[in-house]
Order: structure tokens, then sequence, then C-alpha cells
């Protein structure tokens, strides 16, 4: 078989909802009680990432933004925008090094969307979806890291905002399911 397929349940679009619906809450909640914690944007047609230069919009699997307190990304208005997971990490490394705090990071929420995994090259690659609606903020989601499933800068970290989707995920396609939260330098040096 050329193409392997997931169509995700029903529930996932529920799901998809109320986490969308209970994310900017949390997300108050958690990032000191602000209540104008800036919307994730489209990536679509976007431009570069901020990390790597690739189009975003040209690449597979999950991308990222971030906005920064008191800094922006160069060339362009907030937030930073990246064409994967793996970007959007070893930027947010590198600028916290530089002493950027986060204001809030949003990453492919796979729970909410219908995505594909296919045959490409010789490994399997997972479906893009740069739309705002598609993403979630990084403290409400699990990651599924050390997959075989790759995106745009090799191995994928993916996220979903139900931790049964991601488990189940792993269990298809292997990985450990983590925290976004808890994603490490060595863990994106790894790739």
């Amino acid at each position: 078989m050329d193409q392997e397929t997931r169509t995700p349940l029903t529930r996932r679009r529920v799901l998809g909802g109320t986490a969308a619906a209970l994310a900017p809450a949390i997300a108050g909640c958690s990032g000191g009680g602000t209540d104008d914690q800036p919307e994730p944007t489209s990536l679509a047609g976007a431009g570069s990432c901020d990390q790597c230069g690739m189009v975003i919009d040209r690449q597979p699997g999950p991308v990222g933004q971030t906005y920064y307190r008191d800094h922006e990304p160069e060339g362009h208005d907030p937030p930073a925008q990246f064409c994967s997971t793996v970007c959007t990490y070893r930027y947010q490394f590198a600028a916290t090094d530089r002493g950027w705090t986060p204001q809030v990071t949003y990453l492919t929420d796979y729970t909410t969307v219908d995505y594909t995994v296919r045959q490409a090259d010789g490994g399997r690659v997972i479906s893009a979806h740069p739309d705002a609606d598609t993403f979630g903020a990084a403290e409400t989601l699990r990651v599924v890291a050390s997959t075989d499933v790759e995106g745009a800068m090799g191995p994928a970290l993916v996220p979903f905002g139900d931790d049964a989707d991601a488990s189940s995920f792993a269990a298809e396609y292997g990985g450990e399911v983590i925290d976004a939260t808890d994603i490490s330098r060595e863990l994106v040096a790894r790739g």
C-alpha cells in the first residue's frame, strides 16, 4: 500500500472545539493572569520559517508560532513563525538564552484536524495544517516524540490536545508521549 490514511473519529472535533474554547482560560490562569493573550494566526502563505528559512506552507508536518513579551521576530510582525515543531523549540531555546520571554507558543493540535500519514521518499510524513483554528497552546498539549513519522525537519514532534489521541498515535507509529512544555534541548537535538 503506497499511502496510509488516518481519519480521526468524530469525538476529535468535539474535543478539539472544547480544547480551543478552554485554551485561553487555561493560558490566562497559567500565564500570569493576563486577559490579552494573543490569538494564533494562520501560517498559510505566511512566508519563511524564522529558524531555518524554509517556506512554511510548502512543508509537511506540524508547525508552530510564538509570541514573545517585549520582543518581535526580525522582518515581520509577531508572532515568530515556524515550519516545524523542531524549529519552534530550537528558536525558543535560543531566544530564551538571549533573555526573551515567551508569552504563548501555539503548535498544530492534531486532535482537531483530519490528518494523513503517507509514504514519501522512503519514509512516512504527516500532513500539515497551518490554519489559525488548528493551533493549541503548548501548555495544553501532549507531544509524541521519537516517532518514525517525519515533518519538515525530519522526525516530527507531533502535538495532540487529547492524551488518548497522543497515546494512540504513539502505539501506531512509535515514540513517547510527553507534555509539550517538557520538550528539552537534548530531545530536539536528537532529531
